[in-house]
């Protein structure tokens, strides 16, 4: 072990996660911000970080796969609106006035919000993405970062977003760089080419907004010239290193094989289609058809929570209902979307699984409940989904470092971000 590299000892707690088809008893060993060592329960005996007495679940961390972080500034601001007239009335107007500080005041503020409820790996498309990566770095939290990109008529935002990457892709092994380019609505297709041949060149992955709503390809002035697939062939998106896909309302079922590719993630955003109006993907065709499914919340302007366990049993909850068939999402595959898949779809190879050599990203949650009588190895991923809530998070981790424990933030204040955060939004508002 390295001089100076911390190590830290979870014992006889409870292990799940995609790869198992069971929960485990176990004693993990972490170093640095790696997993080290999983052993059976009782192994160790003395100098634990923590103690889960059977009674405690260690689980990958969430991922939230898509959002914008700094929308904590703009929670409730033109409520009940069509997604258009919600972006074009409400929200651009008011994101007109943000500045850096604003957008890593928002930021710490969601930060917060994200590691309350397990989140320990977020994406995000905004502005002022230094900004972002900064406040990201001051928190000891992982993310794939991007810098939105409308119109770009001089290729600005497109050079921002490539020296954010030259600052902060890698950086202390938290922060993947991705180019952000919004939607086909709002970046010319010449340039999405650019875009797309850029990724390639530099090896960056592309998060894009991608049918989100019944009218996006109608607005684009795309429908009736190609199909969605033709055009991610034609620009060259399809074959970008890491293409993260947010939304995908509106694909139609028929077409799920053609984005079952190694490259290409969905992040499913359940509650902020819903709440939007944009309607209900067609999941379950997805993941049979083999896609790499992850799950988001989207900005707190449209969701307004910025929590994943929610998404988890929305994501499984509505498509049940939907279909009339409650064998489809089951609990395993909703967790998988949370964790493992949405790392993969940020770039991050070695985060989403309790396993030796991966990082330590993780969440401790307390089984010891009324809601979770009955649980045991065999049955506990339906309970953390169907029953559970991320009010049972006693513990997040992140590159082996405990960020939050017990209701406390070990490495942030509270007190401050919050209170810089209301002047922000007062500020913001009030413009």
């Amino acid at each position: 072990m390295e001089r100076g590299m911390m190590k830290r000892q979870y014992r006889d707690v409870v292990v799940w996660d995609a790869e198992r088809t069971a929960a485990e008893r176990c004693d993990v060993i972490t170093e640095g911000d790696r997993i080290t060592s999983i052993l059976p329960a009782g192994t160790l005996d003395s100098g634990c970080a923590y103690e889960g007495r059977g009674k405690m679940a260690l689980i990958p961390g969430f991922v939230n796969a898509h959002g914008h972080a700094a929308m904590t500034l703009l929670r409730g601001l033109g409520e009940e609106l069509p997604l258009m007239e919600w972006l074009q009335e409400r929200i651009w107007p008011v994101e007109n006035g943000l500045d850096g500080d604003l957008v890593k005041a928002g930021t710490k503020l969601a930060i917060l919000e994200m590691l309350s409820t397990g989140t320990t790996c977020f994406a995000d498309m905004y502005f002022f993405m230094d900004r972002v990566a900064e406040a990201a770095l001051e928190c000891g939290m992982r993310c794939g970062l991007s810098r939105g990109i409308v119109g770009d008529s001089d290729g600005s935002k497109l050079k921002e977003n490539l020296k954010l990457a030259d600052d902060f892709n890698g950086r202390d092994g938290l922060i993947n760089v991705q180019l952000g380019p919004h939607a086909p609505y709002t970046v010319p297709m010449e340039l999405m080419k650019e875009i797309a041949n850029t990724a390639k060149d530099t090896g960056l992955g592309v998060q894009l907004h991608w049918l989100e709503t019944s009218s996006e390809w109608s607005i684009s002035g795309l429908e009736g010239k190609m199909t969605p697939e033709d055009y991610l062939a034609e620009t060259g998106m399809i074959d970008v290193p890491n293409l993260l896909l947010a939304h995908c309302v509106w694909i139609r079922p028929q077409e799920s094989a053609f984005y079952a590719r190694d490259n290409v993630t969905f992040a499913h955003n359940p509650k902020s289609n819903l709440k939007l109006g944009s309607g209900i993907a067609p999941l379950p065709a997805y993941l049979k058809a083999g896609v790499r499914v992850a799950l988001g919340t989207d900005g707190a302007a449209s969701n307004n929570r910025l929590d994943i366990w929610d998404e988890l049993r929305f994501a499984a909850l509505t498509q049940k209902g939907v279909n009339k068939d409650p064998t489809l999402v089951a609990s395993a595959e909703a967790l998988r979307m949370a964790t493992v898949n949405g790392a993969i779809g940020l770039g991050f190879r070695d985060v989403g699984l309790i396993k030796e050599g991966y990082r330590a990203d993780m969440i401790l949650i307390d089984l010891d409940q009324p809601h979770y009588v009955g649980w045991d190895c065999e049955n506990l991923s339906g309970f953390l989904v169907y029953a559970g809530s991320s009010s049972d998070v006693k513990g997040t981790v992140v590159a082996g470092k405990m960020l939050y424990q017990d209701g406390d933030f070990v490495f942030a204040d509270r007190k401050r971000i919050t209170e810089e955060a209301a002047e922000a939004r007062r500020k913001l508002t009030a413009r």
